[in-house]
């Protein structure tokens, strides 16, 4: 390239970046150029791995933080945890009308204490997710050891960082308890909002693909195969919906096999149901009931297609 070229593609490199910036200027949300304005999901990821330790603390190696005692070690993730979530807890509050105009000694306070309050709550998290362990163990004759499902299984990774997303949701934490369980939805497959109230020994065998909306109620002992979606009829009114019920209720001791759809907010799956495989269904059903599609024809040709 002689000179006459590069000057000519930095004439052209420069137009671009000018093109570019320009389209910034327009007031979108899309043209938002503070990066600091909001919470760093990185972050948001890193402190998920890090509660991952704490509640399952001899599952998880740690990489950096190495200590002959275990109580040392322990303590040393929970104080990282604790400064890294309320200060991406005091940016996220920056979007809440409370905090909007808050100053930076109040936003830091109130960040601090809600973080406190939350991991107050880690013993009760690590309660329900031994109960989704057990669940897993009990429910899967293909699981080798409760050791093997902590380590490799996607249903109890997902109903886990959904756990810990419940609670911060409950604390009214406003985008974290969001990135957290997309992070979950990104590496299972499984997408589980974090509004979802789920009661204990919740097993989700494979899991890849199941849908759980924000207004869904799961009782306990449910079991739920890959594919199924647990969600809205219609969400045509967008943002009118906001805080209406608009996903089913599951009762207790429910299994719902893989690829059936349970829709509406007024849906209620009646206790020791079965849900079968396909099924589609946007009414409620007694407790004790069997839903089966019946089975579709099928047609065998051996000859030319």
């Amino acid at each position: 390239m002689d000179i006459g070229e590069r000057q000519n593609l930095k004439n052209e490199i420069e137009g671009i970046v000018d093109l570019i910036l320009n389209d910034y200027s327009q007031g979108r949300d899309v043209d938002q150029l503070d990066v600091f304005n909001q919470p760093d999901r990185d972050s948001v990821v890193d402190i998920v791995k890090k509660l991952l330790r704490i509640l399952y603390p001899g599952y998880y190696r740690d990489k950096v933080y190495r200590s002959y005692n275990d109580s040392n070690r322990i303590a040393i993730i929970i104080e990282d945890v604790i400064y890294n979530l309320q200060k991406q807890m005091a940016i996220a509050f920056r979007h809440t009308n409370e905090y909007e105009n808050a100053s930076d000694d109040t936003l830091t306070c109130g960040a601090r204490c809600i973080t406190l309050e939350f991991f107050r709550k880690i013993p009760h998290i690590r309660e329900l997710v031994d109960t989704d362990l057990q669940a897993t163990f009990d429910g899967d004759p293909a699981a080798f050891s409760k050791e093997e499902i902590i380590l490799s299984y996607p249903g109890l990774l997902a109903s886990t960082i959904n756990r810990i997303a419940h609670e911060l949701y409950l604390l009214k934490v406003p985008l974290i308890p969001r990135i957290m369980t997309e992070y979950a939805h990104s590496v299972t497959g499984i997408d589980i909002h974090p509004g979802a109230t789920i009661g204990r020994y919740l097993m989700i065998d494979h899991g890849t693909g199941i849908v759980v909306g924000e207004t869904s109620i799961i009782g306990e002992h449910v079991k739920i195969y890959q594919g199924v979606t647990i969600g809205a009829l219609s969400t045509r009114g967008g943002q009118t919906l906001k805080g209406v019920k608009r996903h089913p209720t599951i009762e207790d001791n429910v299994t719902i096999y893989a690829g059936a759809s349970i829709l509406g907010g007024e849906t209620v799956i009646g206790h020791d149901s079965v849900v079968g495989s396909n099924a589609f269904l946007t009414t409620s059903i007694a407790p004790g009931t069997r839903v089966s599609i019946k089975n579709q024809e099928l047609q065998f040709n051996n000859g030319n297609f």
